[in-house]
């Protein structure tokens, strides 16, 4: 009887994988998703059992196609949990090494700082892009797509994603996405910054100085006053998706940004769960916005 392989520890048993079709999958949509746990794999990727799938995730993680990152046995109850992912030499190899432009994130390979961040950045959009699938009349517009139609000037910068606010500190989102609508025949279009807080900094800073969710929000009302975005990515329209770990904090930050921006309009919040599954959810159901009714994203722009 063969010994249970460790999760957090690689162990080749030196046999050679046929790679299937649904694996070159599993690679590329790490590729575009920097990490994933097993359960958003399985939702993208598809197959009849989640069991068989979540073995053959093992195979290729013990044979060197895909990495389990480290840091996330520091969560508690990490071993209870699905796996996260990442991709591997092997995966890398087999599938073509992944360009800048083909992901929907811009987290590069590497150690990173921050990997809880990152990992709630790469779940809230598979989570939002999972929800338009098998859907006709909203499509997931993914952060390649509206690069590719930017100006040239910022095709060829080094960061294409930075937002000019006109004051010296412009604005890096977490994440930009966009959605696209069709209703009657005809399609509108919203596009989004998210922004991820996991209470790793204060909704505000007293004495005004240092970093603060509500400076980054008060930098953004620069972004919109100026409407930069139209110029450096040639898109329409932007709204602010801040999605945090608790409704309290969602409520907090609700009545800062309504009590202190004067146009709350682009400004939309959502507590998350956080939970180990992809949370669809956040197209369906409605976002709180200071002062303004709630605002459903799956609905018509």
């Amino acid at each position: 009887m063969q010994n249970r392989r460790s999760r957090m520890h690689r162990t080749k048993t030196g046999k050679r994988l046929a790679l299937t079709d649904r694996n070159m999958e599993i690679f590329r949509t790490l590729q575009r998703y920097r990490f994933l746990r097993s359960t958003y794999l399985h939702e993208f990727v598809g197959g009849a059992s989640e069991k068989r799938f979540v073995e053959r995730l093992g195979d290729l993680f013990h044979e060197g196609y895909l990495d389990r990152p480290t840091e996330q046995w520091r969560f508690a109850n990490a071993r209870c949990k699905p796996v996260v992912y990442e991709l591997g030499k092997g995966g890398i190899e087999a599938a073509g090494a992944a360009t800048e432009a083909e992901t929907v994130t811009w987290f590069r390979n590497g150690p990173l700082r921050q990997f809880e961040h990152t990992l709630m950045v790469c779940e809230v959009l598979a989570s939002i892009e999972l929800a338009t699938h098998g859907r006709d009349d909203v499509r997931f517009i993914p952060w390649p797509e509206i690069l590719a139609k930017a100006p040239e000037a910022t095709r060829r910068s080094a960061r294409p994603y930075v937002l000019s606010a006109g004051t010296g500190d412009n604005v890096v989102p977490d994440a930009i996405f966009g959605l696209e609508y069709r209703r009657d025949g005809r399609k509108s279009y919203r596009f989004f910054a998210l922004e991820a807080d996991r209470r790793t900094m204060p909704i505000v800073r007293t004495g005004g100085n240092g970093t603060s969710v509500l400076a980054k929000l008060t930098s953004y009302g620069h972004v919109f006053a100026r409407e930069s975005y139209r110029a450096s990515l040639g898109i329409p329209n932007l709204l602010v998706l801040t999605v945090t770990t608790d409704e309290m904090r969602c409520t907090e930050m609700v009545g800062k940004c309504a009590s202190s921006l004067s146009d709350v309009r682009p400004f939309l919040f959502r507590a998350w769960a956080g939970t180990t599954a992809p949370e669809t959810d956040l197209l369906s159901t409605p976002w709180k916005r200071p002062g303004l009714p709630p605002l459903c994203i799956a609905d018509t722009a």
